[in-house]
């Protein structure tokens, strides 16, 4: 998957080959908050900004805001997560995606950090 590419919030954004872009929590968001009990996403058709809040997953511990990693249009949502949020602790970063936008500035992928930058990271920020 070189095409991931991964926040500091721990989101994760994926470019998909019709120029659409995927996003959901990564792996290491799902292990930190816990068993999934709810999902609220954006509207379909809404515009998102980068670095803002633009959806809330709740789990047993907490409520998390998702900051999207990137600005565009809401064109998908996955159901499937909103009925099942156990889902997202079981594939965070496949079926358990959370929506998908139409990017208004593909370039802010390369401000975010590919796999190898985001296990360091990860690594830095454990200590």
């Amino acid at each position: 998957m070189t095409d991931i590419k991964f926040t500091k919030t721990h989101e994760w954004a994926r470019l998909e080959k019709d120029g659409t872009v995927t996003i959901g929590i990564t792996d290491h968001a799902q292990h930190a908050l816990g068993d999934m009990v709810f999902v609220e996403q954006p509207e379909k058709g809404e515009p998102i900004n980068a670095g803002k809040e633009c959806a809330v997953i709740e789990s047993v511990k907490s409520a998390s805001d998702i900051i999207s990693p990137l600005s565009g249009e809401v064109i998908a949502t996955n159901d499937e997560i909103v009925e099942n949020p156990e889902i997202l602790n079981k594939d965070p970063q496949n079926s358990g995606w959370l929506f998908k936008i139409r990017p208004s500035n593909i370039k802010e992928l390369d401000e975010l950090m590919d796999t190898e930058a985001y296990e360091k990271y990860l690594a830095d920020t454990s200590h």
